[in-house]
């Protein structure tokens, strides 16, 4: 324990390596990210110091908007164009669940406006916790609010669809991954895009960099192909570590709060979203099971697998994410900027 304890940015990431080992084998939601971030926070509660350095932060803040990037491809525009209503819907039902868990998190368990902010957002775990990680919020309480609907998301989806049945048949082929020459191309201009917005104070600057500079490679055709799982891995073992180091200190009274936060505002948020997918199914002729997976804000890799699994169509499914993570990607800065002019 001393060798650990002379070596937190070591020890954080072995802890979480482990952690994300254990919860990959047991099948875990983004285990990649869950299990190390349940794995630091246990050993930060238990008193041994741990940290993850600032350089590393910042390369993982850039790998992660690299990665978002690669899901805007034409594929999604001529998909916009084929069920536009149904998108439409998807946009007001993202700013619907996000105002309603807002308002349920500021008003009934009194969170500041930063972390109610985050914590609502109705999707993109790894993009959350990046922008909690670079702002003033509450990073453990929007940590224990957003796994808490991954979690329960991931459990009762599958039930859902199971009891609505009609869903129809789809299959779906994974991208490859981009070659090294590729991954060097987008990180350098998108390293110095996000230098330039950390000047104008945009938060999670290098996040956003890398989104942009990622989003215009592969929607010019430039680039194809999603970030390779060699860099994905580590880049969300390091933001799962980071999430774990917020909880040193945290008391228990603040746990419990914002865990009975998470559980309040999941059972917002699905029923919101079903009753949506109910009215799109009726309205466009879109099958049920389909559309309760497209509305559920769920992770997208989830939900992308959750799809093929139960025979919905992958396309639908799969578009219907992205476009809500695009969205939420170009909102949620808005809106962080808005609170942090506000001064609260």
């Amino acid at each position: 324990m001393s060798t650990l304890s002379r070596s937190p940015a070591i020890s954080s990431f072995l802890i979480g390596a482990c952690g994300a080992g254990l919860a990959a084998l047991l099948g875990l939601p983004a285990p990649y990210l869950v299990g190390p971030a349940v794995a630091v926070t246990i050993v930060s509660l238990c008193g041994l110091r741990l940290a993850v350095p600032v350089l590393l932060r910042n390369t993982a803040f850039l790998a992660v908007g690299l990665s978002m990037g690669s899901g805007v491809t034409p594929d999604v525009l001529r998909a916009a164009q084929a069920w536009p209503l149904s998108f439409i819907a998807l946009i007001a039902a993202s700013v619907l669940l996000l105002s309603s868990a807002y308002g349920v998190l500021r008003r009934l368990f009194g969170y500041d406006t930063m972390t109610a902010v985050l914590a609502a957002c109705p999707g993109h775990l790894s993009y959350v916790l990046s922008l909690a990680a670079s702002t003033k919020s509450d990073l453990a309480s929007v940590s224990i609010i957003q796994s808490v609907r991954v979690l329960a998301l991931t459990l009762l989806v599958p039930v859902l669809v199971e009891v609505s049945g009609a869903i129809g048949e789809g299959h779906y082929t994974p991208p490859p991954a981009v070659g090294m020459l590729a991954l060097v191309a987008m990180a350098l201009p998108a390293l110095g895009l996000g230098l330039l917005l950390q000047k104008v104070k945009v938060p999670a600057a290098l996040l956003v960099g890398g989104m942009l500079v990622s989003s215009v490679a592969h929607l010019t055709g430039a680039v194809t192909g999603t970030i390779p799982l060699w860099v994905q891995v580590p880049v969300y073992i390091t933001l799962g570590c980071l999430i774990g180091t917020r909880f040193s200190g945290v008391a228990l009274a603040d746990l419990r709060n914002a865990f009975a936060a998470g559980a309040v505002v999941t059972v917002l948020v699905c029923a919101i979203s079903a009753a949506i997918a109910l009215a799109v199914a009726s309205l466009l002729d879109v099958p049920l099971g389909a559309a309760l997976i497209a509305f559920a804000p769920g992770g997208l890799e989830t939900m992308a697998a959750m799809a093929v699994i139960l025979n919905a169509d992958p396309a639908y499914v799969g578009t219907h994410h992205i476009l809500r993570l695009i969205f939420l990607s170009i909102l949620m800065p808005l809106v962080l900027s808005r609170a942090k002019r506000s001064g609260q």
